[in-house]
């Protein structure tokens, strides 16, 4: 099964390649990754927000349910203590603190109510502001892709067939991995490195032999170089041919 660290990997080796061919084409690539982190970045506050609303919505239902039922207990108590089948005073005393409470509850929960309905107007406008931001980032990369395109069918088809594989790749990969691995970019363009005789093949500081350890026995985990900050990868972890 082909794990995160391994589409990372693939990722530096066609990003090596591209940052060749890149030269010929300007900024415009820098400013297609930009926008892609842009994007991504923007998608993740939009599911943020609406797994808000999803639990706002949630948590409305079951408070209703318990209002409701609050409600009918207190009627059925109400019956109780004044249809005559009260007993004593004690236990008179004891509905009326019990339905005193069930009030006191009610009014707890309406005003829980309250406050979320006015939470869930806040997270619905600003939702609505983030999905309009998101579309318009969503245009500019589009035009900018197809700026891309148009010059990218002046590349060879090598050119293309990493450009489209990159692209599939990044939606693959872990999105805060692939955020993190841009972020490494915009400080060393080869952000993925693999580990040599034991150094990173970035900086070649010496890695510990505990963490050569731990990434051999961890594939899925994620690791840095602790000097350069560069995303490291097993020395026996070799891209497959498919990548390039």
């Amino acid at each position: 099964m082909e794990t995160d660290i391994q589409r990372i990997a693939a990722l530096a080796h066609i990003d090596e390649k591209l940052d060749e061919m890149h030269e010929e084409l300007g900024d415009l690539p820098k400013e297609v990754k930009k926008l892609e982190a842009a994007v991504r970045e923007r998608m993740r506050l939009v599911e943020q927000t609406e797994t808000s609303l999803q639990e706002i919505a949630s948590h409305k239902s079951n408070t209703h349910i318990t209002f409701q039922e609050f409600t009918d207990k207190e009627a059925k108590l109400a019956d109780t203590q004044f249809t005559g089948k009260v007993r004593n005073n004690k236990e008179f005393d004891a509905i009326t603190k019990e339905i005193e409470f069930i009030r006191s509850e009610r009014v707890r929960l309406e005003q829980e109510l309250a406050q979320n309905a006015l939470k869930q107007e806040n997270l619905e406008n600003l939702l609505g502001t983030q999905q309009s931001d998101l579309k318009d980032f969503q245009e500019k990369l589009a035009q900018k892709e197809k700026e891309l395109e148009d010059l990218s069918n002046e590349q060879n088809d090598e050119f293309k067939t990493l450009q489209k594989k990159r692209k599939e790749l990044s939606a693959a990969v872990n999105n805060d991995w692939y955020l993190e691995y841009e972020r490494i970019r915009t400080f060393h363009n080869d952000a993925a490195v693999h580990i040599r005789k034991g150094s990173c093949s970035g900086c070649f500081s010496a890695i510990t032999p505990q963490k050569l350890v731990e990434m051999r026995n961890n594939i899925n985990a994620y690791y840095t170089c602790q000097s350069c900050g560069r995303i490291l990868y097993p020395e026996d972890l070799r891209v497959e041919e498919e990548y390039m």
